[in-house]
């Protein structure tokens, strides 16, 4: 009994630590903030005469059809030689035919690109939230103010699943006042000159009972 007793009472100190280790958020602003990923992947084609070369914009076509490409992607070409407009136009053709366009920012890659070639690079983006859900604070016996360990967990894993564009938790968009207002408007305008759905008044309908 006193080995037990023992046994017991040195672990009660342990345990009451314990049960205050966990996340600490003293703030309204939860801890647990997105997190945005960033994925690079790069493929090359062979250009002639500063256009794709035979059979290159089959080979891109089908890689970007096995990529999937959708709205988010960003997708860009590497291409150190001045004169591949033509190739730019073609590579373009084909990423508009996902709804896309390309972007105007220089990708950096680690590899130089092969004379003779060019690279498309798709640039895709994922929010996340590290370490939620998150129990691991004892809420019951916190006597430093915080609030759940788990707290702002649900509404930014939400955000961050729903966000479009990831990279908007990150630099965020540009909003065009001038576009924005004219759309606005242009709702209000259509509600208010649409006549009511009451004014010719009521039909009448037999009820086809004899």
């Amino acid at each position: 009994m006193i080995t037990k007793t023992i046994l017991l009472a040195s672990l009660a100190p342990a345990l009451l630590l314990g049960g205050c280790m966990g996340t600490q958020n003293q703030g309204l602003e939860s801890v647990h903030q997105p997190v945005v990923a960033q994925t690079d992947y790069a493929f090359d084609v062979a250009t002639s005469g500063g256009a794709l070369a035979a059979g290159e914009d089959r080979r891109l076509a089908g890689w970007m059809a096995t990529m999937r490409l959708g709205y988010g992607d960003r997708v860009a070409i590497d291409d150190p030689s001045p004169y591949g407009n033509q190739a730019r136009a073609q590579v373009a053709g084909l990423v508009a035919s996902y709804g896309l366009l390309l972007s105007d920012d220089a990708p950096v890659t680690p590899a130089p690109v092969t004379a003779g070639t060019i690279r498309i690079v798709v640039s895709r983006m994922r929010a996340s939230v590290p370490g939620c859900p998150d129990w691991s604070l004892d809420s019951s016996n916190d006597f430093n103010s915080n609030t759940s360990s788990n707290y702002g967990c649900a509404t930014n894993v939400n955000l961050a699943a729903m966000v479009a564009n990831p990279a908007d938790l990150v630099r965020g968009a540009v909003a065009n006042e001038t576009n924005d207002a004219a759309a606005s408007y242009k709702a209000i305008d259509t509600y208010r000159k649409k006549a009511p759905t009451g004014a010719a008044g009521l039909t009448a309908a037999g009820t086809g009972a004899k």
